[in-house]
């Protein structure tokens, strides 16, 4: 059951990562780079969350109870 949560964890990571990408990537998150210099806050916390979300799936898979 862990490691069946922790490959859930991982895909739903991925999934906030390219969400994040895709975010940054669009004409809007393009005209905020170039105006403020940085990201936008969504992109940003759907990149942060996606990189948690993919270290608990990990943690969860290789280190979770048998």
């Amino acid at each position: 059951m862990k490691k069946a949560m922790g490959v859930v964890c991982l895909v739903a990571g991925v999934l906030l990562l390219v969400w994040g990408y895709n975010l940054s990537q669009s004409v809007s998150g393009q005209f905020q780079r170039l105006f403020t210099g940085s990201p936008g806050d969504k992109a940003m916390w759907l990149h942060v969350g996606g990189l948690v979300l993919c270290a608990a799936g990990v943690f969860q898979i290789y280190f979770g109870k048998k």
